[in-house]
């Protein structure tokens, strides 16, 4: 293997999908580079969140593949990459225990978990709560909590899932700040969302994805202003796709 210092670029290689007859995702093309926040964006059942799970290899693709600028998104035996859910998945423990287990099921030292979990809440303003039960937590709350042990990970590229479609605008906003502050880290976003108005806000690039194809790859700004292909302005007109 090429001795490289990062998993990027990311390409997506006729990435496919099949399950139960169906072609759920088809021959996808699309490379991530280093920085920035990329929005996989389109109406609901247009494959955004199935994409995500292809590319960080949570299921096999039917047909194509992901390739990495290191092999598998590995360097030095460390996964690179992390996810983060629309409903994040939290351990019947505290929110610091939460981060500590992250970090040990990574391979963390465990002279290094404590330090790097209290460091992680610390980061995003969560230290007041790190002895509270994280399923207690509001959904704000543990969304910012998912983002903080994913960040306690170090990933290059952090794919995030619809992550704020179930909170409210202040939950929102906090959100999308943490995200801003880790572009600003050099963490390469990719967030799937069927959210034009945060796109608008937050995204660099937009991929735009109906019935499981690729139909657009342009820069935010020129996607909202001049798209390019007849779905994209039905969507941005807000017409009904399907």
């Amino acid at each position: 293997m090429r001795e490289t210092t990062s998993i990027l670029p990311l390409s997506a290689e006729d990435l496919s999908f099949e399950a139960g007859g169906k072609l759920l995702v088809s021959q996808l093309r699309f490379a991530i580079q280093r920085g920035g926040l990329t929005a996989l964006l389109g109406p609901n059942g247009s494959g955004k969140s199935l994409t995500l799970r292809l590319c960080h290899g949570l299921i096999r693709p039917s047909a194509g593949r992901v390739a990495w600028g290191a092999e598998k998104g590995v360097l030095a035996g460390v996964k690179r990459h992390a996810m983060v859910f629309q409903k994040p998945v939290m351990l019947r423990r505290s929110a610091r225990a939460n981060i500590v287990h992250a970090l040990a099921a990574a391979g963390v030292a465990r002279a290094e978990r404590q330090e790097r979990a209290v460091a992680a809440l610390a980061r995003f303003g969560l230290d007041a709560l790190s002895e509270n039960p994280a399923r207690l937590l509001s959904g704000g709350e543990q969304q910012r909590l998912a983002i903080a042990r994913a960040w306690s990970l170090r990933p290059e590229l952090l794919f995030l899932d619809e992550p704020c479609s179930q909170l409210d605008p202040g939950a929102t906003r906090q959100i999308e700040e943490m995200l801003a502050a880790l572009k600003a880290e050099g963490v390469t976003l990719v967030m799937a969302t069927h959210d034009m108005a945060q796109a608008r806000r937050i995204a660099d690039r937009v991929l735009f994805l109906h019935r499981g194809r690729l139909v657009e790859d342009s820069p935010a700004a020129s996607f909202f202003t001049a798209p390019a292909s007849a779905e994209a302005r039905a969507f941005i007109a807000g017409e009904l796709l399907w």
